[in-house]
């Protein structure tokens, strides 16, 4: 306990009387080409090129529609705002030189792992895009294309364009959750040693700059895709393809946005937590030294390990979040409003990006609405940070109530069914309340100032075993809310629609899947909000461990922990928020698939009978997908996590002196195992996702034709595709939510509850945190994207399985 001590106080001895120096993990910073080549260009010639670029985004939109044009003007003025949030952020001090260096040292290793991971998810991308060429180039057409001659070739090649337009923009969002990341953490940290209201603003903003920056792109790809396609394939031209049929051409991007999401999902969080785990079960259970502590040789590792895991990972999982909700609403717009015939569909379909322009404006609102305190120089009393965020939530929310309301009656009112706008709005006003209840019993399952948590805390008092006990006994528990909710919003929004009013030629209702598409987009109205918050926890994280590693006064840690605690929730109740937008999109590309299927054979494909052995067994596999996938993913982290306690074992043997300050740790070794480990452990889980449904579907067409079933591979495919669907949700929940109960049992205990740091109490809770880590940022966020890639690959793969 006296070394501890010696830490909390700053009494360091030799080591600490000479400055402290911290390794590039690179020899430089690494910028993206595309970045560098931009900066290489004179400043006059690259306005010229910026407004010319402009200017021709404009034109194509005014070809289309003025919706359009209006998506457009949002998102250049949303965008135009986060470099004011940026310039805000940066205009912050950096703090002393040992917080700048402890800084620039995570930089350096967040964006060369970056570099490298991505340099490997590119080259399987291009692999894949030459697959998708390969099969278009030889599958059959609908009977529309072949009539509007639209054939393989340009089908093929539109598919391919529009599936890596959607990987680059998928990675770019990456990029940007890390580049702003890596920026805002030292100055959140030295913001908290005069604040924690200064702190916690300079933490939204930052997160807000990355969260506008990110939905403004998958709006502005789909916005830009679908514009583009509307005017060099002459759409609603005599012979032409119609405006209801073009969103299909959409669905390469949404593929493209989900194969990134999910290697960088993987990936990253492959690498945070073997980081993670490998420095807490050395440090803080073996050598009984804090989190953070400078002397771990894994504390670097672990703080990159946020960026890449949390930060960079997880805008390419909202991006791709938005894109494959766009796209399947979009789709089941213009299926409706074709069968309705409405003379004007174009309202029906560009619905979602309007939806998505108005996020970014109420978004920007609530990010504005929290302020720092007026006079940083006087103390004030610490305000709970977590009610500061649920009161800038709550004004995003009352703004995208009135917006909404106002996108249905400008967009979904038809002379047909003059009050159909109205059930479509009590449909969007469903979704945002589930989006709020998601929210809300994420944050009761594991924010300790709830029971469950601190009776988890409790548990850890009688031993590690009752900890675990207790742990998973809560994630199964917290399924239950969140899947009635859902149920409940998708049976009443699907009602609502149905009721709407709009009929088609038989005069069948044809309004329930629009309304759950519409309830969707409701959920995700407030998507750059919840991103702001989930951004928030990793900065926050970051910025502890630059304090600690600093040797600053306890005050400032306090501070720290504080927002680091505060973040552990956010980050968990935005993965309720996209495991529930992922339910209701799933279900949407699932219709979408199947009218898709319908399309292509020339019969009707309503609903999937799991009475038939095969199409059973379709189902199985999709539920075995989601364990297998879980396992693979959890093992990795177990794995890479073993070598990084026998390096850091390693250095504290053959470097004895590092525990007395004497002798400084080998980070740049630890930052290159997780590196190459998580690269190399990435791979098998994602290949599965990918090839299992392909190989699943391709099979069983096979034996459909020797059976003379021709619709049996489809049929598996769909039966797979629903069981995977629903499993992956309660999986994913209960990952989620267990992995941050642990962590947060684990900050109540050290905020000095049942004996505080280095109890018994306390190592009971550092292992049930050890445990969750792979949990809840691993497989549990892999998971909702797994659910989503399934249903692209399957509706860009339909085709093939007929």
């Amino acid at each position: 306990m006296m070394m501890v001590d010696d830490v909390e106080n700053g009494s360091m001895g030799p080591f600490v009387d000479r400055p402290r120096t911290f390794p590039a993990m690179r020899s430089k910073t690494y910028t993206p080409l595309v970045f560098r080549m931009l900066m290489g260009i004179n400043v006059r010639v690259l306005i010229i090129l910026l407004f010319l670029g402009l200017g021709a985004v404009f034109y194509i939109g005014s070809r289309t529609s003025p919706i359009i044009v209006f998506v457009f003007t949002i998102c250049i003025i949303s965008f135009c705002f986060s470099i004011y949030l940026t310039k805000w952020v940066l205009d912050k001090d950096e703090g002393p030189l040992e917080m700048t260096q402890i800084s620039d040292a995570i930089r350096d290793g967040a964006e060369g792992f970056f570099r490298t991971q991505y340099g490997t998810i590119s080259k399987m991308a291009m692999l894949l895009a030459f697959v998708i060429l390969s099969i278009y180039m030889f599958r059959s057409t609908t009977p529309q294309q072949e009539s509007t001659g639209l054939g393989r070739t340009t089908n093929a090649f539109i598919t391919v364009a529009a599936f890596l337009l959607g990987a680059l923009c998928s990675g770019a969002a990456g990029y940007v959750g890390m580049w702003v990341s890596v920026r805002a953490n030292v100055r959140v940290a030295s913001a908290a040693r005069r604040s924690a209201r200064e702190a916690l603003q300079i933490a939204v903003r930052a997160g807000g700059f990355s969260a506008i920056i990110v939905v403004g792109m998958a709006v502005l790809g789909v916005a830009i895709l679908y514009a583009t396609f509307y005017v060099f394939l002459g759409v609603d031209l005599p012979g032409s393809l119609k405006v209801t049929d073009l969103p299909l051409l959409l669905v390469g991007y949404g593929f493209g946005a989900s194969f990134v999401a999910l290697f960088a999902q993987l990936g990253g969080g492959i690498y945070t937590k073997a980081a993670d785990v490998g420095a807490d079960l050395v440090g803080k259970v073996e050598q009984g030294i804090p989190e953070d502590d400078p002397r771990n040789p894994a504390v670097i590792a672990d703080l990159v390990g946020d960026n890449v895991g949390d930060c960079a990972a997880r805008g390419a999982d909202l991006f791709e979040s938005i894109a494959a909700e766009i796209i399947s609403a979009m789709i089941l717009g213009g299926t409706m409003a074709q069968r309705c015939k409405i003379e004007d569909p174009s309202g029906f379909i560009l619905f979602p990006l309007v939806v998505h322009s108005f996020d970014l404006v109420v978004s920007s609102i609530g990010i504005l609405s929290i302020q720092g305190s007026r006079d940083s120089g006087v103390k004030v009393p610490v305000e709970d940070p977590m009610a500061i965020l649920q009161k800038g939530y709550s004004v995003t929310i009352f703004f995208a109530v009135l917006a909404f309301g106002a996108s249905t009656r400008w967009l979904l009112y038809t002379e047909q069914a003059p009050t159909a706008w109205l059930n479509f709005a009590l449909c969007g006003l469903v979704g945002i309340i589930t989006a709020y209840l998601f929210v809300w019993i994420t944050q009761y399952y594991t924010d300790y100032k709830h029971e469950p948590v601190r009776t988890l805390a409790l548990s850890s008092a009688t031993g590690h075993g009752t900890n675990i006990i207790a742990g998973v006994s809560l994630g199964l528990e917290s399924t239950a809310l969140p899947v009635l909710v859902i149920s409940v919003s998708i049976i009443s929004t699907y009602w609502l629609g149905h009721t709407s009013g709009l009929v088609d030629s038989s005069g069948a209702p044809t309004g329930g899947l629009f309304g759950t598409a519409v309830a969707t987009m409701g959920m995700l109205s407030t998507a750059a909000y919840v991103l702001t918050m989930d951004m928030f926890g990793p900065i926050a994280d970051n910025a502890g461990g630059i304090a600690e590693m600093s040797q600053q006064p306890e005050s400032v840690r306090e501070i720290t922990d504080l927002l680091d605690a505060v973040g552990n929730t956010t980050k968990a109740t935005t993965k309720g928020f996209a495991i529930g937008s992922a339910a209701l999109a799933s279900f949407l590309l699932f219709s979408a698939y199947m009218d898709e299927v319908a399309a292509f054979s020339g019969n009707p494909f309503k609903e999937v009978d799991i009475a038939i052995p095969e199409v059973f067994v379709g189902g199985l596999l999709g539920s075995m997908l989601i364990f297998v996938f879980s396992a693979w993913a959890c093992s990795a982290v177990g794995r890479t996590a073993q070598e990084v306690v026998n390096e850091v074992r390693r250095q504290f043997i053959e470097r004895p002196g590092i525990m007395d300050y004497k002798e400084k740790p080998d980070y740049g070794r630890c930052v290159a195992i997780v590196a190459s480990a998580s690269l190399r452990e990435m791979i098998k889980p994602g290949a599965l996702a990918i090839i299992s449904p392909i190989a699943v579907g391709f099979i069983f067409k096979l034996l459909g034709r020797l059976t003379d079933h021709p619709l049996l591979g489809a049929k598996v495919v769909a039966s797979m595709l629903m069981f995977a669907t629903v499993s992956g949700i309660l999986m994913a929940l209960f990952l989620n939510t267990a992995g941050g109960a642990w962590d947060n049992a684990k900050k109540f205990i050290e905020t000095g509850a049942l004996g505080g740091k280095g109890s018994d109490c306390h190592k009971a809770a550092v292992t049930g945190d050890t445990v969750g880590d792979p949990f809840k940022d691993t497989a549990g966020p892999s998971i909702h994207v797994l659910i989503k890639m399934l249903a692209t690959i399957t509706l860009v793969m339909a085709p093939i399985f007929l």
